[in-house]
């Protein structure tokens, strides 16, 4: 009960220092005020308790507040909407233009960012099995991963467009190289991950390395897959979007950005945005989710 009580007094007695000193411009004094008053109610509802409604409703109020707080100080300071668009403006083009997003959507997301995702990982996954059976592929392709992956994006996507053309086959193969190695060093490291005394048990049991594989080795590399599949989730969105900015059809969230912005439509370039971090975003909570299921035994699972 002190410690929530604390937590609530703490925003409260902030806002009531910050008001003080701040009545000289009553607008930003508004600002925080709501700012330390949404604090403190979400301060309230994150003390009663570690059920699942707290968990969705605590950060859907933070997002909440922070819309709302962006929508306040864009209107009361009169920001111009080339700096930044307030929330609303940004709805509206939303609504507005739904075919045009949901077109960019399937350009970019479904066809570029996911191929190119499933056959990198796919491909890694695979690779890390064969360097798992060769000292030779362990010894000399990682450090040449190593080195291809730290290739700027900005300068192998030109080249890809090149290759490729301009179709969603260049955009995924950026997203190939870029979601390749990170998955291949979180593969080989997984299946690195069991003890010796988990494979003793299995050389007793006279296991062949495919059952060995299937059975052990691949159940404790679980783990790294879905971290190495959540990393590339974000990686394989960007991507795509930055292959779009050196070459594309009339379509695609990067074409979008690039001309929108060239024409100082900023809320269509903020809707796009908005789009692609509700895609990345969901992805990801796919990709998490999927582990829970899978890895339930982890301990990391745990709560």
């Amino acid at each position: 009960m002190t410690a929530l009580r604390g937590q609530i007094l703490l925003p409260a007695i902030g806002a009531a220092l910050v008001l003080m000193a701040l009545l000289s411009d009553m607008r930003l004094a508004l600002v925080l005020a709501v700012w330390f008053g949404a604090w403190a109610v979400n301060a309230l509802i994150a003390g009663t308790g570690r059920g699942a409604g707290v968990r969705f409703l605590v950060p859907v109020l933070f997002g909440a507040t922070l819309i709302g707080l962006w929508e306040l100080a864009v209107r009361l300071f009169e920001v111009s909407p080339v700096i930044l668009p307030p929330p609303s403006a940004i709805a509206e083009s939303i609504a507005a233009e739904t075919d045009i997003l949901w077109a960019d959507f399937r350009q970019t997301v479904l066809k570029g960012a996911l191929s190119g995702l499933a056959i990198g990982c796919g491909a890694a996954v695979l690779t890390a099995l064969a360097i798992d059976r060769s000292d030779f592929l362990k010894r000399g392709l990682l450090p040449v991963g190593n080195f291809v992956a730290a290739l700027p994006i900005v300068g192998t996507a030109p080249i890809f467009v090149m290759w490729f053309g301009f179709g969603w086959q260049s955009k995924a193969a950026v997203v190939l190289a870029m979601v390749f190695f990170p998955m291949l060093v979180n593969m080989v490291e997984g299946l690195r991950a069991t003890d010796r005394l988990s494979r003793d048990l299995m050389h007793t049991y006279a296991a062949s390395y495919g059952q060995t594989l299937m059975k052990l080795r691949l159940p404790a590399a679980l783990p790294f897959l879905f971290n190495g599949l959540k990393i590339c989730s974000t990686l394989a969105l960007i991507g795509a979007i930055v292959a779009e900015f050196f070459g594309s059809p009339v379509l695609g969230m990067g074409f979008r950005i690039k001309t929108s912005f060239g024409a100082l439509d900023l809320p269509m370039v903020w809707a796009e945005i908005a789009v692609a971090a509700v895609a990345g975003s969901a992805l990801y909570g796919l990709i998490a989710w999927v582990e829970r299921q899978m890895t339930f035994w982890h301990p990391s699972q745990r709560r």
